[in-house]
């Protein structure tokens, strides 16, 4: 019998690079979240140092958080609660 495989977060950092619009667009796209949670998270990430995006099995959270990361982003990942 198989288990589930453990979660993991995908974490996004505040920075003062990236616009607000940009980072939101980016999230909904590379994320595939709706417009209203990524809003959530830019400004969590914005007042509180970072958010956390989403939540999904290792290679996926990795896959994200490269993609995020090529778009300019800080992402990073950590293993989930």
């Amino acid at each position: 019998q198989s288990r589930p495989l453990p979660p993991f977060a995908v974490v996004l950092h505040n920075d003062d690079v990236n616009e607000m619009g940009f980072v939101v667009r980016t999230i909904v796209e590379l994320a595939r979240v709706t417009t209203e949670h990524a809003l959530t998270c830019m400004i969590e990430a914005h007042q509180e140092g970072q958010a956390v995006v989403m939540r999904t099995h290792r290679e996926h959270a990795e896959l994200v958080c490269e993609s995020f990361q090529s778009k300019g982003l800080t992402a990073t990942i950590e293993r989930a609660s």
